[in-house]
């Protein structure tokens, strides 16, 4: 497998920050249950809306990127938004239609929302803790998604107007937003921006009146009134020729003022951040990108190739789940056997992870491994069921270090396998001919010298803590981690106030970031292991 390392080293080619952001568009699209390109579309929208407004440069900047990353993180709960909504991409999608609705239908589209799945006391409950429990954590959603939004572009090197912006991406101007920042106290991009995204919805959707329709129906309340009576002015030339300002070159060249480019350690650090980003999506992922990242590229480095190799399988693997934005928790998140439909719906994501990165040429190699690492040597893998003579060495690693991750991470149908039933399980695929025994025989060597484990943790974390987070971040209640920890419900309500005070942080989702970030989430200890008695799920 190894390959001559003396191979001439070329200066690797940079990747602009916006083509990061604005590839995180596409999958911001996905979770909102829009076709690919409606933030692009809604960008240009405020772009253009923000010449008429008389912004200056720096609000310009702010602009672009707060529309391109507006609901970067909306899937950040999606897995709560799965429990009280049941399918959360449909959710959003639909929850548009809010903006044309009187008081009374909004109600109604919400209770049918929560009355649409699980048992009758299920339903029962949501409804009895919606005016409670359910309103403040729908609130929380939002200062969620603004809060991880803002964090991940300080750490890609987004200016302090475009954090900020994206702070306040869900105020309104009636001050009933989640800061309560009311009329001009909202800096001016998160006003064109608020407006923009359901114009955009309703122009492609009904046409221009309908926007405009809105937008009036709207004013004064969710919308600065300026910014509405400025769009209705002009609404047919602000509205024309979307479709061409939205391709690919336009979208980068339309940026205000040219973003840093970054390569090697750099990009591997943007990389990571999005790894963590995608990884939010349920909380049985946490930190498993970065986990299969790290697996295949000391695989990699096992078999002796080139740094440059092990660089091209570390950041495949870092992107190889972008995709799974597309597919709602409903789907990832059931513990119930897949039904066909469900089936397909998790076939399609490695075909949206390439999808989404075909523009970014610097990464060509990555995401075309990312795209294959359900694929199997005889044919039985997805999404295009290539076989064994199509499969390169690295495509084989990150299939046997995703499968092997996999299997020692929780799932919503079955616990995490030891670390010798998953061995067990790689061994009976390779016997039948699906994975590669060389790559597997690599990753588990790779897996079997893991550094011991840690005593002293990030942020003065206790062991304790540690283990509290690691089930926190499963989306698990107190009264379930009580249970696993041997410790009481107030003894662990304690430890998860510790916690977020110790991170700084107020959610879940938060948390959970901060652990994959920091390593924190050991697979083969957030959860009782189980033996291989139970077969493993390829799909999932």
């Amino acid at each position: 497998m190894a390959e001559a390392a003396g191979q001439s080293q070329l200066v690797e080619p940079g990747i602009r920050i916006a083509e990061i952001v604005a590839t995180l568009s596409y999958a911001a699209d996905l979770g909102l249950g829009q076709p690919m390109e409606h933030c692009m579309r809604h960008t240009v929208l405020a772009l253009r809306l923000a010449d008429l407004a008389g912004a200056d440069p720096a609000e310009r900047e702010a602009t672009y990127y707060l529309g391109l990353l507006q609901n970067s993180y909306c899937h950040a709960d999606a897995s709560e938004q799965a429990q009280w909504f049941g399918d959360d991409i449909g959710i959003k999608g639909d929850g548009f239609q809010v903006y044309d609705s009187n008081t009374a239908q909004a109600v109604a589209f919400l209770l049918r929302r929560l009355t649409s799945h699980g048992t009758p006391l299920e339903r029962a409950r949501r409804l009895a803790t919606l005016p409670t429990t359910g309103l403040r954590t729908f609130s929380s959603f939002l200062t969620t998604h603004t809060t991880l939004a803002s964090q991940f572009a300080e750490r890609v090197g987004l200016s302090d107007a475009s954090t900020q912006a994206l702070r306040q991406a869900y105020e309104q101007w009636d001050g009933k937003g989640p800061g309560r920042l009311r009329g001009d106290q909202i800096c001016l991009p998160a006003r064109l921006v608020h407006l923009t995204s359901p114009v955009e919805v309703f122009s492609r959707r009904r046409g221009i009146e309908a926007a405009v329709r809105i937008a009036r129906r709207n004013r004064g309340g969710e919308f600065d009134p300026d910014v509405v009576d400025l769009f209705c002015d002009n609404a047919t030339e602000l509205l024309a020729d979307l479709d061409e300002a939205t391709s690919w070159d336009t979208i980068l060249d339309a940026e205000p003022g040219l973003s840093r480019t970054v390569r090697g350690a750099e990009l591997d650090a943007v990389l990571e951040s999005v790894a963590d980003l995608v990884d939010l999506k349920s909380t049985y992922l946490a930190g498993h990108s970065r986990g299969v990242a790290a697996l295949a590229a000391e695989a990699a480095a096992l078999a002796g190739l080139p740094d440059t190799e092990v660089s091209v399988v570390r950041r495949a693997g870092l992107l190889h789940d972008l995709g799974r934005l597309g597919v709602s928790n409903a789907v990832w998140d059931k513990s119930a056997p897949l039904s066909a439909g469900d089936v397909e719906r998790i076939r399609l994501h490695p075909y949206l992870t390439d999808r989404m990165l075909v523009r970014l040429s610097a990464l060509a190699r990555s995401r075309e491994i990312g795209a294959r690492h359900h694929e199997r040597l005889d044919g039985s893998g997805y999404p295009r069921g290539l076989t064994a003579a199509s499969l390169t060495d690295l495509d084989r690693l990150l299939g046997a270090a995703d499968a092997y991750h996999a299997m020692v991470e929780p799932r919503p149908h079955r616990d995490a396998l030891t670390t010798a039933a998953a061995a067990d399980e790689l061994a009976r695929e390779v016997k039948a001919g699906r994975l590669d025994g060389d790559s597997v025989h690599l990753v588990l060597r790779a897996a079997g010298h893991q550094a011991p484990v840690r005593r002293d943790w990030p942020a003065g974390l206790t062991t304790r803590e540690v283990e509290v987070l690691r089930l926190l971040a499963r989306g698990h209640p107190n009264k379930l981690i009580a249970r696993q920890l041997g410790l009481s419900p107030k003894t662990v309500s304690n430890h998860v106030e510790h916690v977020y005070t110790k991170l700084a942080v107020s959610s879940r989702a938060a948390a959970t970031l901060f652990a994959s970030q920091h390593g924190l989430l050991d697979r083969r200890s957030a959860q009782p292991s189980r033996s291989a008695s139970e077969p493993e799920d390829p799909v999932r």
